[in-house]
């Protein structure tokens, strides 16, 4: 598994100034592997839009089991709440490497309040799944996320601080997630619709 992140990890940083697209005949447009100062590149915005899906279906998951509890919907999304989030915890693992490792050539952040912010979700995209996943250890069930052995479950009584853990903060957390996306959104927009900060190109353009 260390060889399989470190993979993952390395083979793009080397990639870095590989890939080059051209526009027209005069203008060339670099897509790199890795950050610069003006913008992201191509593997930070394919984990910050992926986690964004996922995360997303998350949330709906949750949605579906408040306001359509055994719904055919509900049985559909719930039963994938799990292997999403595992694939979420490895996601996240794999963002905050590649993160420590463009720190010194990413884009400055706006402002101290953005950075606050960001460190903020970082610290709960990890501590959500990973809480769900000592919860789920915990249990003593089995879990093999899309048929992948992870946990093989244990006889006996449970652990019952794992189990307590999950159940007091996985979805008080989930919800301050919730929260701190959405202010997230709200402030790109409103940093897009300013005259001084465009922060939208940096991931988007």
């Amino acid at each position: 598994m260390e060889l399989f992140v470190l993979q993952i990890v390395y083979i793009p940083l080397i990639g870095c100034r590989v890939w080059k697209f051209k526009k027209g005949k005069n203008m060339q447009a670099s897509a790199t592997f890795c950050d610069s100062s003006s913008r992201y590149g191509l593997v930070t915005r394919f984990l910050h839009w992926g986690m964004a899906a996922l995360f997303a279906w998350q949330f709906t998951s949750v949605g579906a089991r408040i306001f359509a509890e055994d719904s055919p919907f509900d049985q559909f999304m719930w039963a994938t709440h799990k292997p999403v989030g595992a694939l979420l915890m490895l996601l996240i693992v794999l963002r905050t490497i590649w993160a420590a490792l463009n720190f010194s050539r990413r884009p400055a952040s706006v402002s101290a309040a953005a950075s606050i912010g960001h460190k903020l979700m970082y610290v709960l995209m990890f501590a959500v799944p990973l809480i769900g996943l000592i919860r789920q250890y915990g249990s003593g069930r089995a879990f093999s996320p899309f048929g992948l052995p992870l946990m093989d479950g244990f006889e006996g009584g449970r652990i019952q601080w794992m189990v307590d853990l999950g159940g007091n903060f996985h979805g008080l957390l989930g919800l301050v997630l919730l929260a701190s996306i959405i202010g997230h959104i709200v402030a790109a927009v409103w940093h897009a619709r300013s005259s001084e900060t465009t922060v939208l190109p940096r991931m988007v353009g």
